[in-house]
């Protein structure tokens, strides 16, 4: 197990510095999120002990688990998955960071518990640029309108904009989803009243990576490519479906 992990890491990272160098991109700008949904504590101890430091998860009944096991290891963990209100409690002890910070009511409910709590958090803004109904995330549209309410919570540090591209076996189906999400980046920076210059991308995952970071990413969530499919004959991205 440990030898072919490795291995799985190693071709991940020489995937990320070749897409990085056909891209005319420095390594340096690319970082790896190690998505660890359904993936036993054992393995991830084996990735963060070989170099890695950052873990995504999906679920909060996930970090509560694994917790006990990695506790003494020095790991940033983001969530990464659809967030309901009533979990943000305790989301909130494991995470420095949300990806998929996507409603006003989510926002608004994050502030009250960050407030109580006297800290800020790190939210990238989920946005659906694939247009699919199985997926959540703010639509292209509602991005900039999205981002003037919710500077009003101070609590909330935007880092950048998130979204699942498109999967399929054609790169020119996947890659329009992942360019407009670098186009939105880019008209929010144009939009003065935003006053945001500097936005981070959350985008590409084991099937997409090169497209991605050829279209700017800065983050890519990675999971099967490294510790093996563990969705055999589930809709692993039809984030509707409750588990």
């Amino acid at each position: 197990m440990k030898e072919e992990l490795l291995f799985n890491l190693q071709q991940i990272h020489t995937r990320i510095e070749n897409a990085c160098k056909a891209s005319g991109r420095n390594t340096s700008e690319v970082q790896l999120l190690l998505a660890t949904k359904t993936v036993p504590a054992a393995k991830i101890r084996i990735a963060i002990e070989a170099g890695e430091s950052l873990i995504g998860e999906n679920k909060m009944q996930e970090f509560r688990d694994k917790d006990a096991e990695l506790k003494d290891l020095n790991i940033e963990r983001h969530f990464i998955g659809h967030l309901q209100t009533n979990k943000i409690r305790d989301v909130l002890k494991y995470v420095t960071c949300i990806h998929s910070l996507d409603r006003l009511n989510l926002a608004q409910e994050l502030h009250k518990q960050l407030k109580k709590e006297n800290r800020n958090l790190d939210v990238f803004i989920q946005v659906n640029t694939s247009f699919e109904e199985s997926k959540f995330g703010l639509s292209p549209v509602e991005v900039i309108p999205f981002i003037k309410e919710i500077k009003k919570y101070d609590t909330l540090k935007i880092k950048g904009l998130m979204t699942i591209g498109l999967l399929d076996v054609e790169k020119e189906k996947m890659l329009p989803s992942l360019r407009l999400l670098r186009e939105i980046r880019d008209d929010i920076y144009t939009e003065k009243t935003t006053e945001i210059t500097d936005l981070k991308l959350s985008m590409g995952m084991s099937q997409d990576l090169e497209l991605a970071i050829a279209e700017g990413s800065n983050l890519v969530r990675i999971g099967t490519s490294i510790f093996g499919n563990r969705f055999l004959g589930k809709e692993i991205w039809n984030e509707n479906i409750a588990e």
